[in-house]
């Protein structure tokens, strides 16, 4: 018996979900507004909580089952066919990990905020809960309620906490997001409606319908043009740098470690496996826009002068890696897709981290701020900085080379073109990067302010540390987080080959998907009878029913 089945009557997800969103309630409503200090201790001790469930799920997770675990049911409102469901699988797990992961530093690293310090540790607890939600869900409508609610805290993080053009930073989010959300909104509805059956918003019954292509089309682009305002991909990107910029740190990792991986993880969770006649489609045109990202990004971070906009611009470029990769529609490309999502999420929020320390000494992020030679009096945040940054530019043995190699290996077999092009943003990334460290520590000390700057403290290398260490040991060994993906992906790339075969959008994954022309064995696509049975074991997952 697994560990997933043997805590079947535990609802692992709830916990992660409720635990921070009540925290925050108890902290708001308990906890008086003069004893901020008191309310971050808290909020970082119900964030330990949470990474302590997500370190069970990982240890319980059966890494050779492509089902969901974990699974929770409830009815919630029957008339419209809405229920509360949760679910984890290989796609989900490594983000709800990562998510779990990242907030305690995020509370541990805002340390030096004193304004209203108790509303900032709510908003963050709160943020925590509800993408914890969106993760988990596998009913259309529970997702698309946390994914809403997703909006709130990052716009108040943004517009009371972040630098001088906050509030114009945080309504061009606002805008930008809520636009996304109702093409997605209209989508999820007509889904819900048009499915066979019953009005239901299950995934996992909506699955089952074979929507006509025009409506396969209308559907997939409703929820793919939501998603791809979140993720962001260039033309929909412009949010992002301005909201980087002013989001104070605890805010610029959460939209690069978390909030940009909701987008991409909604086109595999629903994009892909309720519309792959459409999806085959659009793969020419979503690929071309993740190259275009991927290099349109690289060059002008090349012309930043502020070093968050520079990362912000890194990170877009970093994210047209995963959609090409996850387009590329073959095991490889996906599974390195996800994999460069956990990557991208750890070492961009590390950059983020570390320009907030420099903030917090100098309060600017400009270059020019830092200029040159600051390695002198900070030997240890120079060292770190490198070490972030060589793993940015995709150094071999870190966790951007892996997932940048596995998407670029992915698409090269059936867009090699599209690899090509792509692969010179492994070189842009390179030049960018070190360009950045040279004009922020190398040289003489030129600017007298800093010459009094403290090294890295305690509870700054309690934040940048583990990240680091995760970085080397996932780039080092990244086995154990592929081996957990591969049942997944092979059963999304699997339902595409079978739902698309016979028609003119037809999808057959190219025999060699792994790097020096290795052919991969790929199970044969189930017969029928063997795809219901198999559906039929999805929905029970290894966890049963459990009422939140």
């Amino acid at each position: 018996m697994t560990l997933a089945a043997a805590s079947s009557d535990m609802p692992f997800v709830t916990l992660l979900v409720f635990i921070p969103i009540v925290g925050a309630v108890l902290i708001g409503l308990l906890v008086p507004s003069r004893r901020g200090d008191l309310a971050h201790v808290l909020g970082v001790g119900v964030s330990l909580l949470n990474l302590a469930i997500v370190i069970w799920l990982l240890v319980a997770f059966d890494a050779d089952s492509a089902k969901f675990q974990f699974v929770e049911r409830s009815s919630w409102i029957p008339e419209l066919g809405i229920g509360y469901l949760m679910g984890v699988d290989g796609v989900s797990l490594f983000l709800l990990a990562l998510t779990g992961f990242l907030f305690p530093l995020m509370l541990l690293g805002s340390y030096h905020i004193r304004r209203r310090l108790k509303h900032f540790t709510v908003l963050v607890l709160f943020l925590e809960g509800v993408q914890m939600g969106v993760f988990g869900a596998t009913d259309l409508f529970l997702f698309f309620i946390f994914w809403e609610l997703t909006l709130v805290p990052v716009y108040f993080l943004i517009g009371y906490w972040g630098g001088p053009d906050r509030i114009r930073a945080a309504v061009k989010f606002f805008i930008f997001t809520a636009l996304g959300s109702a093409f997605l909104l209209a989508a999820i509805v007509a889904t819900g409606f048009l499915a066979d059956g019953p009005v239901s918003f299950n995934i996992n019954e909506i699955i089952k319908t074979d929507f006509p292509l025009w409506t396969q089309r209308i559907l997939f682009w409703g929820f793919t043009i939501g998603f791809l305002f979140k993720v962001p991909v260039v033309p929909f990107h412009s949010w992002l740098p301005d909201a980087h910029t002013e989001a104070p740190t605890a805010g610029s990792a959460d939209l690069a470690g978390v909030l940009l991986k909701i987008g991409v993880f909604g086109l595999i969770r629903f994009s892909i496996p309720l519309f792959p006649r459409a999806a085959v489609e659009a793969v020419p045109i979503l690929i071309a826009l993740g190259v275009v990202g991927i290099v349109y990004a690289a060059l002008v971070a090349m012309r930043q002068d502020d070093a968050k906009r520079l990362i912000a611009y890194t990170s877009i470029s970093h994210m047209g890696f995963v959609v090409m990769g996850l387009f590329a529609l073959t095991t490889t490309g996906v599974q390195g897709s996800i994999f460069q999502m956990l990557a991208h999420g750890l070492t961009t929020a590390g950059l983020f981290f570390l320009v907030g320390f420099f903030y917090d000494r100098r309060h600017s992020h400009e270059i020019a701020a830092f200029g040159g030679g600051v390695r002198t009096v900070m030997p240890v945040y120079a060292g770190v900085f490198l070490f972030m940054a060589f793993a940015s530019a995709g150094l071999p043995g870190l966790t951007n080379f892996v997932g940048e190699a596995l998407t670029l290996f992915g698409t090269f077999v059936g867009h090699r073109w599209f690899a090509i092009v792509a692969a010179t943003g492994v070189i842009l990334a390179g030049i960018y990067m070190l360009w950045l460290y040279q004009r922020l520590f190398n040289g003489e000390l030129t600017v007298e302010e800093n010459r009094g700057l403290k090294d890295l403290n305690a509870r700054e290398l309690a934040v940048i540390v583990p990240i680091a260490v995760l970085v080397l040991a996932l780039g080092i060994y990244p086995k154990w987080v592929l081996e957990r993906i591969e049942p997944s992906v092979d059963r999304i790339v699997t339902e595409v080959e079978r739902k698309t075969e016979g028609t003119d959008q037809e999808y057959v994954q190219p025999e060699q998907t792994s790097p020096g022309g290795i052919e991969v064995e790929t199970a044969p696509a189930p017969s029928e009878a063997e795809h219901d049975e198999a559906e039929d074991e999805a929905l029970s997952g290894t966890g049963g029913e459990v009422s939140p």
